[in-house]
């Protein structure tokens, strides 16, 4: 089942905001690039299959929205800048920098804490979910690369579809130095639907043990059964 999701932006700002896309078509350019072999000095050099390999890796990779960084974002001697001009919206109460200000003490009493500055991800597209659906924001998955680390959070987005929601994160590598270039994704948009869930923990019966071990004869005797056998397809 497709669920969709509509993403709006005040007119005035569309022809110069970048627009979010789905994760799936905005899949970094190191991932692309990346070999799919490499060989293991912990193996005495055979070769193994990366992570391009591996479709859980790349199906949250490609999962939900990525949301973009407004504009050309650059950080110099530990202070960020940009040269970002919007135009005023006098019927909104919108701000027009790219970012907002968290105060350190914010993150007080918590592992976030660790000396690192905080920065809140102005986002300027409201983003509405269909009934019973909320939205899981978080730090673009596996994207280790980006010097910040999105805060995440989930809201009911059939509800607050009119809202803004904005990005909160820690500045995560403080030798970092140079510019993030607008359309940077900033945060992954997750649907997730808004139901009850209940967990039952049991051990297995042995025709459950029996169908755990064929799956993991079959994931040892060929590569690929996962992708091939069991991963659902995807648009």
């Amino acid at each position: 089942m497709s669920v969709t999701i509509i993403a709006r932006c005040h007119p005035a700002l569309a022809p110069i905001l970048p627009k979010p896309v789905a994760a799936r078509s905005g899949l970094p350019d190191w991932l692309k690039a990346m070999s799919p072999e490499a060989a293991s000095a912990t193996l005495g050099g055979a070769m193994v299959r990366t992570v391009k390999h591996c479709p859980p890796f790349l199906d949250a990779m490609g999962a939900g929205i990525l949301m973009p960084l407004a504009c050309d974002l650059t950080m110099a001697g530990g202070e960020l800048s940009w040269d970002w001009s919007p135009p005023p919206l006098p019927d909104q109460l919108t701000g027009r920098a790219p970012i907002g200000v968290h105060v350190p003490e914010q993150l007080a009493d918590s592992p976030l804490e660790s000396g690192r500055f905080a920065v809140k991800f102005m986002n300027f597209w409201t983003l509405s979910a269909p009934e019973g659906w909320s939205i899981l924001f978080t730090h673009p998955l596996n994207r280790d690369d980006l010097p910040f680390r999105t805060l995440s959070g989930i809201v009911d987005c059939d509800r607050f579809g009119a809202g803004l929601v904005h990005f909160p994160a820690v500045w995560a590598d403080p030798g970092f130095a140079g510019t993030l270039p607008a359309g940077t994704p900033v945060a992954q948009a997750i649907p997730i639907p808004r139901r009850g869930l209940d967990l039952v923990v049991e051990t297995m019966s042995e025709d459950q043990q029996t169908a755990t071990r064929s799956v993991q004869e079959a994931l040892q005797a060929e590569p690929g059964v996962y992708r091939k056998r069991y991963r659902a397809g995807r648009g």
